[in-house]
C-alpha cells in the first residue's frame, strides 16, 4: 500500500475514533466546555493524555508551518482546521497526505522539465 493511501485510511481513522467518543458525550452534555475541561483533567492519567495530545498539536503546528513552505503544500490552512474541529489524529495524516500529493507534483515537474 503506497503512503498516500495509508494516510487517507488514517485519515478516516482518526476523524472517526475521536468522535465515535465525542458525540455521545455531547449528545448527553451538550457543548459545556467548563464540564469537558473538568473531565479531561479528571484525573493525572486523563491530564497526562490531555497534555500529550495538546502538545502534539502545538508540535504538529510547528511542523506542518515549517514543512508546507518548504514543499510548497497547497491549502495548508486545511489541515489547521483538521486540528481544532478533530484533533492530531485527524490533522497529521492528512497534512503527511497533502504532502505527499505535493512531492509527487514537484517529481513529475522535474521529470517533465529535463531536457531529452
Amino acid at each position: 500500500m503506497k503512503p498516500k493511501a495509508i494516510y487517507l485510511v488514517l485519515c478516516f481513522v482518526g476523524a472517526m475514533l475521536p468522535y465515535w467518543q465525542f458525540i455521545p458525550w455531547v449528545m448527553q452534555h451538550g457543548m459545556n466546555l467548563p464540564l469537558f475541561v473538568r473531565e479531561l483533567f479528571a484525573n493525572r492519567i486523563s491530564a497526562f493524555f490531555g497534555m500529550d495530545v495538546l502538545v502534539s498539536g502545538v508540535v504538529l503546528i510547528a511542523f506542518m508551518r515549517v514543512e508546507s513552505r518548504r514543499v510548497a503544500v497547497p491549502w495548508r490552512w486545511l489541515p489547521v482546521l483538521a486540528l481544532l474541529t478533530v484533533g492530531v489524529s485527524l490533522a497529521l495524516p492528512l497534512f503527511l497526505y497533502m504532502r505527499e500529493v505535493r512531492l509527487k507534483q514537484v517529481k513529475v515537474m522535474q521529470n517533465t522539465a529535463l531536457p531529452a
